[in-house]
């Protein structure tokens, strides 16, 4: 199984499952199977959903009530013919059913197990499939008869049969009804006649529909007996793409469907995950989707009234979170993915209180309690930033506090500056300062920062704080420096490979990114994401000292975002045609230069007198990634990790994907200049002003690079904060200068400070001059 897939999940493990498979009695013979009971499922107890009110349970109706008026509903409905909204009885009277159990580790980022191609699910006799004379063609042509005749009979025997049972479904869908389709690549199934029959279901009369919900229903209460077959598995995949579960009506349905899912054993999600990935975008995005509403709905009813009480299906939002869990799975193992991986955020989360599901997360991980951080991919990057921000506001008010304390109890006068991170530093030497501060202060990383420079009047309102990262990053940043090498082709800096006797330097980096994340800052940063990977490898130190940190897996595509033109001669060597052996005459032993001297590295033990063939390339090829990107620069990353997480030493970094860390830190490459200009405010200029519609003018027409200019000029970065464009606090005052003079940016305040010109032709042409020449120009 590669690490790509080998994530925790928080299913019930296989031996559970099968452990109540065993244990479930045999059937009398002679007795009818009780068909309003669904299959047991392993209680995970009286745990209340994080932020949801579980009640106690009650005496209430069977599930197969619920049937029996659909039933009597239908055959009210009998002569009406028309498509009409599908309308269910009062559902709030169901079988509450015991939540999903999740054995879920707490200090771990949760996902589910997609395994690999090699695991082994036992392979059960399939049953005789009942044969579907349809074919898709037979079907189109029948419903395209509807239309001339409107007599729907034949389209609904069809879905009536169809949807009978999981082996009428398996027998119309199934390629070949004699074939198994033992394999996670293939699932059997002929998707486009799936698609078809759930396209034109909408259209159908609601006779028609209902009589598709109903064999849903009668397929859901089968009674179970032992593990699933894959035809089993095939109907659950194909039910689970039912486009009538959109419709609010259909969520009891829905949930039971969900439940059974995700209540399945590890290698039977294994093979739904793989078959996930095959669907089509439009299709996979529509499953996300429909499940996400599903989620939101329940937690924010339009109509209460509509589903039962919160307490008696307290199960539903687990089972869902877990069917999500699935399809990211799957999404995360095609590349690139179906969808982004931003499409899985739930934006109704922000609404409910974070916190709580974060600190249930944090005391009741490894219990049955849910919590959505447990499934931290529906947890959007603007939720995660309020939890890391409050978990750091916490911290840094515990560490003041206990500053407080630790005064008072040696009987000493409480100073205030003693609540803060205070950092005086000279400009003239302002990298060795701030490294001796922080390693002096390293206790109170943790408190609010303010800085101070040495010599100069003023207070730190921010302003200061920021001008101080800004200057530190760009001094040890600059090529001249050596720490990091900026490689045009790519745009970014990478660690420098040289040796040195001292690596507090990469630690001070490290720091300065955990206090800009910790204290809400965005820096003019440009890593690679691999580094953002490697950052969170692990999430958290690890109590063994001796663990390495910072190595993660690399491949070719993490190279390109570093070296673009090495990466491309490496994937050329690997799909050469001719004798490598001969024709590159290359060992397993790599060159660097460092300080002009030519140094030499053995990819493996002896890799000198080993020669890269045909055979053993793949491996020359990993070994020489993993030196570049992990091994030469070890020493270097693992002062720079230490450095980040003695800052961040949060659990809330688990909830981050190597994607949002950089977007934490660096802001989002996504720019909206209108809500810019909706937001801006305005000192000696009103926003009607003729300089201030003119200066709108021009940049809402400028192309996104002269975009990116501008708020490069007037902020220090091109990029926005996680907030968006409103946490700018961007603001335009009026310089009672001469219109001849150029634009003027205070970086540290992101204020713009413009002349009144008085022409949008004179406006445009200083704006451009000033942004298109801004290093080092205007910065306050």
């Amino acid at each position: 199984m590669s690490e790509a897939e080998r994530v925790p999940s928080p299913a019930a493990p296989p031996a559970v499952a099968a452990a109540a498979a065993a244990a479930a009695p045999e059937e009398k013979k002679g007795k009818e199977p009780e068909r309003e009971k669904l299959p047991p499922i392993v209680s995970a107890g009286a745990g209340a959903t994080a932020g949801l009110d579980r009640g106690s349970k009650g005496q209430i109706s069977t599930f197969s009530s619920f049937v029996s008026t659909v039933n009597q509903k239908k055959e009210a409905a009998e002569n009406r013919s028309s498509p009409t909204h599908l309308v269910f009885p009062n559902i709030k009277n169901v079988r509450d059913l015991p939540p999903i159990c999740l054995d879920v580790r707490q200090k771990q980022r949760i996902s589910v197990d997609a395994g690999s191609s090699e695991t082994k699910a036992p392979v059960l006799p399939e049953p005789v499939l009942p044969v579907q004379p349809k074919t898709m063609k037979d079907f189109l042509e029948d419903v395209e008869k509807v239309k001339s005749s409107g007599d729907w009979k034949t389209v609904h025997d069809f879905y009536l049969t169809t949807f009978d049972s999981f082996p009428e479904l398996n027998g119309a869908f199934k390629k070949d009804a004699s074939a198994s389709f033992n394999t996670i690549e293939d699932s059997g199934i002929n998707a486009k006649f799936v698609n078809a029959v759930y396209d034109a279901l909408l259209n159908t009369p609601q006779d028609i529909q209902k009589t598709v919900l109903k064999g849903i229903i009668n397929s859901l209460l089968r009674e179970w007996k032992g593990p699933r077959t894959k035809d089993d598995l095939r109907a659950y995949f194909i039910l689970l793409q039912n486009p009538q579960f959109n419709n609010t009506s259909t969520y009891v349905i829905y949930a039971h469907l969900l439940r059974q899912i995700a209540t399945l054993v590890e290698a039977d999600h294994h093979f739904l995950v793989h078959w996930f990935k095959k669907l089509s975008q439009k299709r996979f995005k529509q499953l996300v989707e429909r499940l996400l509403q599903f989620i939101s709905l329940r937690l924010f009813p339009a109509k209460p009234e509509e589903f039962p009480p919160i307490s008696k299906c307290s199960w539903w939002i687990p089972s869902a979170s877990k069917v999500l869990a699935l399809l990211n799975s799957a999404n995360s193992l095609v590349h690139p993915p179906l969808i982004p991986y931003t499409d899985f955020y739930n934006s109704t989360l922000d609404h409910i209180d974070l916190m709580e599901e974060y600190h249930t997360w944090q005391s009741f991980g490894n219990s049955h309690r849910f919590s959505f951080c447990q499934y931290p991919f529906v947890i959007s990057i603007a939720a995660k930033k309020i939890i890391i921000q409050r978990d750091s506001e916490q911290q840094m008010i515990s560490i003041a506090r206990q500053s407080l304390v630790d005064k008072v109890s040696r009987r000493q006068r409480p100073d205030m500056n003693m609540l803060f991170l205070n950092m005086k530093v000279r400009r003239t030497h302002l990298v060795s300062d701030s490294l001796d501060e922080l390693t002096r202060k390293r206790a109170d990383l943790k408190k609010k920062l303010k800085v101070t420079f040495v010599g100069e009047a003023g207070l730190d309102m921010g302003g200061l704080t920021k001008e101080w990262f800004l200057l530190l990053i760009r001094q040890i940043f600059h090529p001249d420096y050596g720490m990091f090498t900026y490689h045009k082709d790519s745009y970014c800096h990478w660690f420098s490979s040289f040796k040195c006797d001292n690596y507090s330097e990469f630690r001070l980096v490290g720091i300065l990114m955990g206090l800009a994340v910790y204290n809400s800052i965005t820096l003019d940063i440009r890593f690679p994401p691999c580094c953002y990977k490697k950052l969170l490898s692990p999430p958290i130190i690890p109590s063994d000292q001796n663990t390495p940190v910072g190595i993660c897996n690399v491949t070719t595509d993490d190279l390109c975002q570093i070296m673009p033109e090495l990466a491309h001669g490496l994937s050329e060597l690997l799909s050469y045609e001719g004798n490598v052996e001969e024709d590159f005459f290359s060992t397993f032993q790599v060159f660097q230069e460092e300080f002009g001297i030519i140094k030499s590295y053995n990819l493996k033990p002896g890799g000198d007198k080993i020669p890269v063939t045909n055979q053993n390339r793949k491996e020359y090829v990993q070994l020489y990634i993993d030196f570049l990107l992990n091994k030469s620069i070890y020493k270097q990353f693992a002062a720079f990790y230490y450095g980040f997480h003695s800052v961040c030493a949060s659990n809330a970094l688990m909830l981050l994907r190597p994607e949002e860390v950089e977007i934490l830190v660096c802001g989002s490459p996504e720019l909206d200049m209108h809500a810019l200009q909706r937001s801006t405010q305005y000192d000696g200029y009103a926003k009607t002003d003729l300089t201030i519609r003119y200066f709108w003018d021009v940049v809402l027409g400028f192309p996104l690079d002269l975009q990116k200019k501008l708020l490069h000029f007037t902020t220090g970065s091109d990029r926005v904060p996680v907030g968006g464009m409103a946490d700018l606090n961007f603001k335009i005052s009026k310089n009672e200068t001469s219109t001849n003079w150029l634009p003027v940016a205070h970086t540290c305040f992101n204020q713009l400070c413009l002349p009144p010109y008085k022409s949008k032709k004179d406006l445009k042409q200083k704006l451009i001059i000033g942004i298109s020449n801004s290093e080092g120009f205007g910065l306050e």
